[in-house]
């Protein structure tokens, strides 16, 4: 357990020096009292106030600041150091950083749950460090390894543990960061790299709720193009759909579903979810090709659906197939699974099936039901974080 940050580093002394009452001395002696001191502070403010001050029955999908965040930076070798927890708050970034000049950065998307018993768990989490290693891979990044990632949010869910929803009234989500912190001046990769997570508790990601979602089909703007950063997350691809997103919601639209950008025929994504349509026994659902994020929400998805029975189908799905599918949902982190109500393309609009009962409630019980810990885990996708 890594609670103590970087002995080395003055601004953390001072932190800790604050937080735990005594001055830093860089010795292990002393480095074993400030992590059994953090331990025991943090232990104690659960045991104090096992739930922060939050409005749960009115929570959104906004920024709430919670108590902790963690970092971790990497050397000019690629390796990165011992994290450490400090107080939520602003970072400082060299002008000629990475991130800021060049774009070199990746987000990652994760939630903790609490379930009826009192545990806090979390879906997958590894599928999470590996994608962010992949995306690394792509972006010419430092990574940190998958044992580093999954401290990091697990040290981040602990610290904040009391901005974990009550059962049933949302979730921890959490916010990893990869990005060039080292400075640049020239087109190149940068030296360094910081590793930061943070957290915020969430309820549903659109303003709709629980309702059924109505999409509009871009067909100006793609989302992303192959040979590009469309299938890892990037930071750098969505700032490009801003305007489509902006747009279609003046117009009384959830949110944007983007055709292929080659030929302008087929659907890919909605801004930040996956898609699938419903027809009869068939669940169908656009290839990860290069061009579409592989979400895990996704994979989750299409496992549960063949364990009952359906068909799945992953292959390029034309535009005009809207109109023979009976529902349509959108997956991801945030999003859940979400129901379609509505699609609009060429001034035409498809209705489709929506409420209990149907293959999307179905899909998504059962989803929830593993996350939250009522249905029981068969297939090792939860880890209860303690």
């Amino acid at each position: 357990m890594a609670l103590l940050c970087l002995l080395k580093s003055s601004t953390t002394s001072s932190y800790l020096s604050k937080i735990c009452g005594f001055r830093m001395h860089g010795t292990k002696a002393a480095a074993s009292v400030v992590e059994e001191h953090v331990s025991e502070m943090l232990s104690s403010e659960r045991e104090d106030e096992e739930y922060a001050d939050v409005d749960w029955d009115n929570l959104g999908f906004s920024l709430v600041r919670t108590d902790y965040m963690f970092a971790t930076r990497s050397c000019r070798e690629g390796n990165f150091e011992q994290g450490c927890l400090s107080s939520y708050g602003n970072i400082e970034l060299n002008p000629a950083a990475g991130i800021l000049n060049y774009g070199q950065g990746l987000i990652e998307g994760m939630k903790a749950y609490r379930g009826e018993d009192g545990r806090v768990l979390m879906f997958r989490p590894e599928l999470n460090a590996m994608r962010m290693k992949n995306g690394a891979e792509r972006m010419c990044m430092h990574s940190p390894s998958v044992q580093q990632f999954m401290e990091g949010v697990k040290q981040t869910v602990l610290a904040n543990r009391r901005w974990v929803p009550p059962p049933g009234k949302g979730s921890l989500y959490l916010r990893p960061l990869l990005f060039g912190s080292g400075a640049s001046l020239g087109v190149s990769a940068a030296s360094e790299y910081t590793f930061l997570v943070f957290g915020s508790p969430v309820q549903n990601y659109f303003k709709e709720g629980t309702a059924a979602l109505n999409l509009y089909v871009e067909e100006v703007v793609p989302r992303a193009y192959l040979g590009g950063t469309g299938a890892v997350k990037a930071i750098s691809n969505y700032g490009p759909v801003l305007d489509a997103m902006r747009r279609a919601k003046a117009r009384g639209f959830s949110d944007v579903l983007y055709l292929d950008a080659e030929t302008k025929k087929n659907i890919e994504e909605v801004s930040a979810a996956n898609i699938f349509l419903v027809k009869g026994n068939t669940i169908v659902t656009p290839a990860t090709n290069g061009t579409i994020l592989r979400g895990i929400t996704r994979e989750s998805v299409i496992e549960i659906a063949l364990d009952l029975g359906y068909k799945v189908e992953e292959r390029v799905v034309p535009v005009e197939e809207l109109k023979e599918a009976e529902e349509v949902f959108c997956t991801g982190t945030a999003a859940g699974i979400a129901s379609v109500g509505s699609i609009t393309f060429q001034n035409t609009r498809t209705e489709y099936k929506v409420g209990d009962g149907l293959v999307t409630q179905q899909l998504r019980s059962i989803l929830v039901g593993i996350q939250n810990g009522s249905i029981q885990d068969t297939k090792g996708w939860v880890l209860e974080i303690e």
